[in-house]
């Protein structure tokens, strides 16, 4: 299991604050990425690696 407490959580300037669907990421942690839903920050977290992450990112940014 990864240790997460020092986690430097940060949501997207585009999430707004209206309807709280929101994923927050943090990018600071050594050799992983953890995103986590921003309503449920006690909650589970999903961690990858830094090449998945960038991979999911640009792959979103096509769509």
């Amino acid at each position: 299991m990864i240790d997460l407490t020092g986690a430097t959580w940060r949501k997207s300037t585009r999430s707004g604050s209206t309807g709280g669907n929101c994923v927050e990421v943090a990018v600071n942690l050594p050799g992983v990425v953890a995103v986590r839903d921003s309503k449920d920050v006690t909650g589970p977290a999903l961690v990858v690696s830094p090449a998945a992450f960038a991979a999911f990112t640009v792959r979103v940014k096509a769509v």
